[in-house]
């Protein structure tokens, strides 16, 4: 006896077969409107100015990479460094805190120890807490060791390592600054056990020869002003070292290095989501690029080594590319400060600028209140989320904590990183306002509200006369219409002081 199947069974393999051909043919859309975590690349550049790449209106040097970020992003005409030098502005950046409420987060001697609290969460931790592989590649310039300062022939910690990056390949300091080492997770590259590293910021060590008593030893640039003690590589430094000669870097290879680092962490980790920080040393001093990019811009040193650097962010471009990996990458592109052409060196810089400007239309430059200190050329790129433009929007580097923590699911622990707030809209182009003000640090304070740029008063020096920068310092209060006068050239605070003392009043509140 043959029972039939019963009537209301019969669609559901039909049912099922629809679905699931739905379902295939809506993934691909559901996919594309939820994009999974990006990988983040942080592109910090040192010292370059707001006028010293074409895609921020150079017409004097030509930066095609740097401007392929700016094309196929946002470019932000109002993006700021929180300080018009180089370790606080890092500082703030990491740990979403403004370095000048901290002590000891001045430019730092390549000896000094850890100005970073491990303890505390920073950019790289949250980043890491979120699932992210972590990875510094360049500059640090933020301490290394505790207390007593690293110990340079064992393994050097505190350092990047524990406050957030799993993995780190970095300069301790600066190029003028010794030792002039790469180390590599905590451990000097190439060293030589038998040959220990001696380094001293106060007195003489071992009989190494300095640029102030040794001259005729300086093979590629001498010192225009300080930078005259132990010689490495023909240049004269900031510091006395010996010992290490088997891990001393070859300036001209510098570029190189980094690059293939940052490439090769790329390539590890292509397959999970990654943090990379690739903070390059161009275009601060010493201005020692490669021997195929000598004589290239027409500008001396400082210009080959913007050239330099910008091949080195092709590079890192076209691996992002080649890994199919250029889609779902947020890149952020952007400057520690403003930039300065005389920084210790007679390197040629300023007698090659020709018509040249560094800071574009801004006044000032790297040390300096003024706008050139510290807005500088900021670029955020993601395109399968973002569109490209321009934006006038009010950002600041010490918001990237904040706003990549909320990107990436991550809550800011209560307390911690007081001045970072999530921004993640206007970075990535979709609100056109951004912050209501910005701080301005260059051992005073200035703040900027909309249109209007407050400094306050200080005593000290107008110029800083060996780099030829004006620096803002008056006794008396300084007002800009940043609006009519982006150049900063007509002090209004005389025929506003209501808006003076607004601004005064808020810049003390935030202080407090």
């Amino acid at each position: 006896m043959i029972v039939p199947r019963p009537r209301a069974q019969a669609p559901r393999p039909i049912f099922q077969v629809v679905c699931l051909l739905a379902a295939l043919w809506l993934a691909p859309l559901a996919h594309a409107q939820t994009p999974p975590r990006p990988n983040i690349v942080l592109i910090y550049m040192d010292d370059l100015g707001y006028g010293d790449t074409s895609a921020y209106g150079s017409t004097t040097i030509r930066t095609p990479n740097m401007d392929r970020i700016a094309r196929e992003g946002v470019r932000f005409t109002s993006g700021y460094a929180t300080s018009a030098t180089c370790t606080p502005s890092r500082f703030s950046l990491l740990t979403g805190k403004y370095a000048w409420r901290q002590q000891g987060t001045g430019v730092l001697p390549g000896n000094a120890s850890l100005i970073i609290d491990p303890a505390r969460p920073t950019l790289p931790s949250l980043l890491q807490k979120a699932g992210y592989r972590t990875g510094i590649v360049g500059k640090w310039h933020l301490g290394l060791g505790g207390p007593a300062g690293p110990d340079w022939n064992s393994r050097i910690t505190p350092g990047p390592n524990e406050i957030g990056f799993a993995y780190s390949f970095i300069m301790a300091a600066t190029g003028d600054r010794v030792p002039t080492v790469y180390v590599e997770n905590g451990r000097v590259v190439g060293l030589d056990p038998t040959d220990p590293i001696r380094v001293d910021y106060e007195k003489p060590v071992g009989d190494w020869p300095t640029g102030k008593a040794n001259p005729e030893l300086l093979t590629t640039q001498r010192p225009s002003h300080g930078h005259d003690q132990t010689i490495v590589n023909g240049v004269s430094r900031i510091g006395y070292m010996t010992g290490g000669k088997a891990a001393l870097w070859r300036d001209q290879d510098m570029g190189d290095t980094f690059t293939r680092k940052a490439i090769s962490y790329i390539e590890q980790h292509q397959r999970e989501p990654f943090f990379l920080f690739f903070a390059t040393h161009e275009p601060h001093v010493p201005r020692v690029p490669h021997e195929r990019f000598a004589g290239t811009s027409g500008m001396g040193p400082r210009g080959d080594a913007i050239l330099q650097a910008d091949w080195s962010i092709g590079q890192v471009l076209e691996t992002l590319d080649r890994l199919k990996l250029t889609d779902n990458t947020l890149v952020i592109f952007t400057s520690d400060n403003g930039p300065v052409v005389d920084d210790g060196y007679v390197d040629q810089a300023v007698e090659k600028l020709g018509a040249h400007r560094p800071a574009g239309p801004l006044r000032g430059g790297k040390y300096s209140r003024f706008e050139a200190g510290t807005r500088v050329p900021f670029v955020v790129r993601w395109p399968s989320r973002m569109k490209p433009g321009v934006s006038q929007a009010l950002v600041s580097q010490v918001d990237l904590l904040a706003s990549l923590a909320a990107l990436t699911g991550q809550a800011v622990p209560s307390g911690e990183a007081p001045d970072s707030r999530n921004q993640l809209a206007a970075l990535l182009g979709e609100d056109a306002t951004g912050r209501d003000h910005v701080v301005e640090h260059a051992g005073a304070l200035a703040l900027r509200e909309g249109r209007w740029k407050y400094i306050e008063p200080t005593r000290g020096p107008r110029m800083s006369v060996p780099t030829n920068t004006e620096l803002a310092n008056d006794p008396a209060p300084q007002l800009y219409d940043l609006e009519r006068d982006l150049g900063e050239t007509t002090n209004v605070a005389a025929t506003h002081p209501e808006i003076v003392k607004a601004m005064a009043d808020r810049l003390a509140a935030i202080r407090r």
